[in-house]
């Protein structure tokens, strides 16, 4: 069995208070995007309930008993009988990007596994699995747009139609820890919710949509905030980063031609919006 894990992007980012377990308290949405990884499972000549990765395309730094895919096998062996497989991973979703690659990954596993051994657990009960993976894993169990509070895993459907617009992505070669963006944000409570900003017209977003991460991550990486406004001089209706970084996103109505030569030594995608 062969899936495409696709990446996310977060339309506005709110951090809205500090916790006492020291997370964030945030609201966000989470939007898939076109941009995937494939991961195939394939039985394997070892013992039942063991897994082996075998990983191609963007070099996966450490353990490979560390990688998400392999955490999400084990987790569902714990609980079920699996047959032991093989787990092909291609990259090309980047790392520290705030495209959420690895929790992709991981979901995807997790519904993998669930469809092709028949195993008794809805999308829900999979959700349940999921975070203990990571915080962001339950959002691609759904894998549609999501209004994320608490710590990014509280999810409640939300209507955002991006339909008509093309999407670019643009990764550069630098990366942002989530913990460094964490560190220099300072949490407010938002006067006016992002359930709210976002039934605003898209046209209205570039003034009232806004990622709370940019102001701090921008004044560390200055570079990114040259990436947002030349996704704007190239025509964007909107554009922002996404989660931590270090990836901008952008909202044509018509995708310029040039962007390559405008964006020199970036990663790029492009493509429709989902939904």
């Amino acid at each position: 069995m062969i899936t495409f894990p696709n990446a996310k992007i977060n339309l506005g980012l709110q951090i809205i208070s500090r916790r006492p377990d020291r997370y964030h308290n945030l609201a966000t949405v989470f939007y898939p995007v076109g941009w995937s990884d494939a991961l195939e499972i394939v039985p394997a000549s070892v013992p039942a309930g063991e897994c082996r990765l075998h990983v191609s395309g963007i070099v996966i730094d450490g353990d490979a008993h560390n990688n998400l895919v392999v955490k999400a096998y084990r987790l569902l062996a714990e609980d079920f009988s699996l047959p032991a497989v093989d787990i092909y991973l291609h990259k090309n979703i980047p790392f520290g990007a705030g495209l959420g690659g690895g929790s992709a990954d991981a979901s995807f596993m997790l519904r993998m596994l669930r469809d092709l051994f028949s195993l008794p657990l809805s999308d829900d009960d999979l959700a349940r699995y999921a975070v203990r993976l990571g915080a962001d894993c339950p959002f691609f169990i759904y894998n549609r747009p999501m209004l994320a509070e608490g710590i990014g895993d509280v999810l409640s459907p939300i209507e955002v139609s991006l339909t008509g617009y093309s999407l670019v992505l643009v990764k550069p070669s630098v990366s942002v820890s989530t913990a460094e963006a964490y560190s220099l944000v300072t949490p407010s409570i938002p006067v006016i919710p992002l359930c709210k900003i976002l039934q605003c017209p898209i046209s209205l977003w570039r003034d009232v949509l806004t990622n709370d991460f940019e102001r701090s991550v921008f004044s560390h990486y200055p570079q990114l905030a040259r990436l947002k406004w030349r996704l704007y001089d190239a025509g964007a209706v909107y554009a922002s980063m996404s989660g931590s970084g270090s990836t901008l996103y952008a909202l044509f109505t018509d995708l310029p031609a040039d962007l390559s030569s405008r964006f020199p030594d970036c990663q790029l995608w492009s493509g429709p919006c989902l939904y």
